[in-house]
């Protein structure tokens, strides 16, 4: 059953809108049927093509993401059909395609009941660099384009394409298997897996580009699979700890924009809309993450407990911006970073004041991976602004709202120019 026929324009929007939130399922559920990441982009692509081709003559699906997975489903048991020997492998296994069933496993506590965590583990194989796997999974299973991982990584996206495509090759050519990883292979691939979700959940939370703010989408699913992670993993403190922060995080979602979508600072944020009962698991899954510890905190634990400051405020000025200032100089030592500097930079402005906070920030100006990262002449905008430096001030703000992607922070890095005077 479909709806009544849309114009081509508003087909072909629907279809690249749903194909964007419904591709990291379609081929995490085909690489079951055909074993081969690569393929399951090209059947997924094969759906998407379809779809273009019938959605404008015959309307839009009721369930436009069901039908993409069929028609992808239907064209891997087509592909397997034809590979040889496949009636022998077929008769031996007892598999029957006919209803794109996959195969029966052994019941196993410990296996992975779940396509998109299923393929991200398998995806992240130690065959390939830390950054390669990561840049890979992140574009075929959480839907991110080519700009949104070299953001996240801070690189030119001519180095992520590269990275994607060998990666591609690598997994091609030495033929790896895609299983689920047990034991020591799974906790090897845990830090690229645990890297993965939580760059899904950034770009949701602050998308990269575009005319929204938030893509509820990405937040959605990086949450799931976090909870996911803690239930197959309770005694790894940082599976937890990724789980605390991203609940923190998720539980500002309503307060985080205003009635027609544009974005509302933090200290602007009305609290009361926080979301208490995503608070209360963030604060179960931190104390778990602080159960499992036997050493220093890792850094999504530390991040998690400098959302957690933020959550136990009742206003932002009665946040404990010292407290935030000493942990984010732990992570700093944790997991040094130009980012992390940048944010403790922020919590020593409420914690001492803008001027030793500016000095943090202009040691950050020659850092290459920040050269073109749009929160750094925001921050500086900001500091300057409260020292009084108005003409400096709207300077930054303006080359900030020059260098974003995203079409509600520039609107919001402009007003903050203006608000600054001529």
């Amino acid at each position: 059953m479909t709806t009544s026929q849309p114009s081509r324009t508003d087909a072909r929007s629907s279809v690249e809108t749903v194909f964007r939130m419904e591709s990291p399922r379609i081929i995490a559920g085909v690489t079951r049927v055909v074993r081969d990441v690569g393929i399951a982009e090209e059947i997924a692509q094969d759906a998407l093509v379809a779809a273009l081709e019938q959605w404008p003559r015959d309307g839009v699906p009721d369930n436009p993401g069901a039908w993409l997975m069929a028609i992808a489903r239907r064209k891997a048991v087509d592909l397997v059909r034809r590979r040889e020997n496949y009636a022998r492998k077929l008769a031996e296994i007892g598999r029957d395609l006919s209803e794109s069933a996959p195969p029966e496993e052994p019941a196993d506590p410990e296996d992975i009941d779940d396509d998109l965590l299923r393929l991200v583990f398998t995806t992240c194989h130690p065959v390939l660099s830390a950054e390669a796997r990561t840049a890979l999974t992140l574009r075929l299973l959480g839907g991110l384009t080519t700009p949104e991982i070299a953001r996240a990584f801070l690189v030119p996206e001519a180095t992520v394409a590269q990275r994607i495509v060998r990666a591609k090759r690598t997994l091609a050519t030495k033929n790896i298997a895609f299983e689920v990883p047990y034991g020591p292979d799974r906790e090897a691939r845990l830090g690229s897996v645990l890297d993965v979700i939580y760059l899904i959940f950034n770009e949701g939370y602050a998308a990269t580009a575009g005319d929204d703010w938030l893509r509820p989408s990405l937040c959605e699913d990086a949450l799931r699979l976090a909870r996911l992670l803690s239930a197959l993993m309770p005694k790894e403190p940082e599976v937890h700890g990724l789980a605390a922060l991203l609940e923190f995080q998720a539980s500002r979602t309503a307060a985080r924009t205003g009635p027609h979508g544009e974005p509302v600072l933090l200290k602007d944020q009305n609290r009361s809309r926080w979301n208490r009962m995503l608070i209360a698991r963030g604060i179960k899954a931190l104390g778990r993450a602080e159960a499992t510890t036997t050493g220093a905190p890792g850094p999504y634990a530390l991040q998690a407990t400098i959302a957690a400051c933020h959550a136990h405020a009742y206003s932002y000025e009665e946040t404990d911006w010292r407290s935030i200032a000493t942990l984010y100089a732990l992570l700093a030592a944790r997991a040094p970073s130009p980012v992390v500097e940048l944010n403790r930079a922020v919590a020593v402005s409420m914690a001492e004041g803008p001027a030793p906070a500016l000095e943090i920030v202009d040691a950050l100006t020659d850092e290459p991976a920040l050269l073109d990262y749009h929160l750094l002449p925001s921050v500086r905008g900001d500091l300057l602004c409260r020292l009084g430096r108005t003409t400096e001030a709207r300077a930054e703000f303006e080359r900030a709202a020059a260098l974003t992607r995203n079409e509600r922070e520039r609107e919001l890095l402009l007003d903050r120019a203006r608000e600054c005077g001529g």
